[in-house]
């Protein structure tokens, strides 16, 4: 079989649309586009309807209950709402929360915001393998805490934190439990009320459905959190969100889920094994080749590797024909070795040498293949031409080298 190219790997910064959420999106773009905000008319009637179905397939991905869904344009703002929408509602309880060095900029940025605004804000360290453990959670609480936020998976390294029991210290504790889990959702099983989540964003574009389309789940009840809005109008989305719901896109949310939620376990098995022909591939062929993040709880098709003495944009350019990335597609922009990475403990040069693949829906194994053989190549053509790495093979230690300054 002939592979196309160029092959598509990044599909932790965004999935391509499934066919099947196109089909059901196509008809609320031109027959059925009615506003689900017009309550007097047919029109409007039918598209309330379309979006009351996918807030229940939505809902059912993560186990909640379709009331308890509010729509946004995507999991910045999601992260956005629950965080600034419980530090305002609940200001007069307390001013401390709580959340992790290794989080999305959606997370951190919100958070540096409401320290600027007069929060104390705790950013946890994380382990060698990127994760935080409950214990410091537990530690890290004062009587002040109103919220802890701390991510599902990560979306450079594919680690998964132990949300269920940070979820139990946080009901222990009576503070709400946000987790980013957009990277989660879709690729590894989510239940809010097993895990002890208050408010969960996730995004449509992370698992096959179109951008521009994301949710905020907001626990009713045991306990019923409230939320200050950040964003004022027509009281929508029970006066959380308002703005006129953008209805071929929350039906293509849904169908996007409806299909996750179907095919997660056989399709996490197909990753699982594509993910590990990608690496065994790689790693059985090229010396000093170091994963990030954990070996084992992380997603299904993620993973993040680390080239020694090859730098990691050079590696880009030499499988130019291969859709990867370095970092999170938030940040690509920045030459900064990534934060995540560092948190971890990997040193600048291992950092600026580290590629993240993200596996999909529409990969096959030829493709692996095809990847395996350009990187195998790349990395070899870069280390020839690299003085450090002809160093360290002839048993310089290039640690104790003194560099001459010009």
């Amino acid at each position: 079989m002939t592979v196309k190219l160029p092959i598509y790997m990044d599909n932790n910064a965004t999935t391509r649309c499934d066919p099947r959420v196109v089909e059901a999106m196509l008809p609320y773009f031109t027959e059925k586009y009615g506003n689900a905000a017009s309550r007097n008319h047919v029109f409007g009637w039918e598209a309330e309807a379309a979006v009351e179905e996918a807030r229940g397939q939505v809902a059912a991905i993560i186990g909640a209950s379709a009331k308890e869904i509010v729509f946004t344009s995507g999991a910045t703002e999601s992260n956005n709402l629950a965080l600034k929408g419980v530090a305002s509602m609940y200001r007069k309880k307390g001013n401390h929360i709580i959340t992790a060095v290794t989080e999305h900029k959606a997370v951190i940025d919100p958070c540096k915001r409401l320290e600027r605004d007069g929060f104390q804000v705790t950013f946890l360290p994380v382990d060698r393998y990127g994760q935080v453990h409950p214990e410091q959670v537990a530690e890290a609480m004062t009587p002040q805490t109103i919220l802890v936020s701390i991510m599902a998976a990560n979306n450079e390294i594919g680690t998964l934190n132990p949300i269920r029991e940070i979820g139990r210290i946080c009901k222990e504790k009576g503070v709400l439990f946000h987790t980013d889990a957009v990277q989660a959702v879709g690729k590894v099983p989510i239940d809010v009320n097993e895990m002890g989540i208050d408010l969960l964003s996730l995004t449509a574009h992370k698992l096959y459905g179109p951008k521009g389309i994301g949710a905020l789940y907001v626990r009713k009840k045991d306990p019923r959190v409230r939320l200050d809005p950040i964003m004022d109008g027509g009281g929508h989305e029970r006066g959380m969100r308002s703005g006129t719901l953008a209805v071929p896109l929350i039906v293509g949310f849904g169908k996007a889920c409806e299909i996750a939620r179907q095919e997660m376990p056989e399709e996490a098995i197909r990753l699982r094994q594509l993910r590990e022909r990608l690496r065994e591939g790689i790693m059985s062929q090229l010396e000093e080749t170091y994963v990030n993040g954990h070996p084992t709880e992380r997603l299904p098709g993620n993973i993040n590797l680390s080239f020694a003495y090859v730098e990691g944009e050079a590696l880009m350019m030499g499988i130019k024909d291969v859709a990867v990335s370095s970092g999170s597609a938030c940040t690509s922009a920045s030459l900064e070795p990534s934060y995540v990475l560092r948190a971890l403990g990997v040193g600048d040069e291992l950092a600026h040498s580290s590629i993240r693949f993200g596996l999909g829906r529409f990969n096959t194994p030829e493709e692996v293949d095809f990847v395996v053989d350009q990187v195998v190549k790349a990395v070899n053509h870069l280390r020839q031409m690299s003085p450090l790495y002809e160093m360290a093979r002839a048993g310089v230690d290039l640690k104790s080298v003194q560099w001459a300054a010009h």
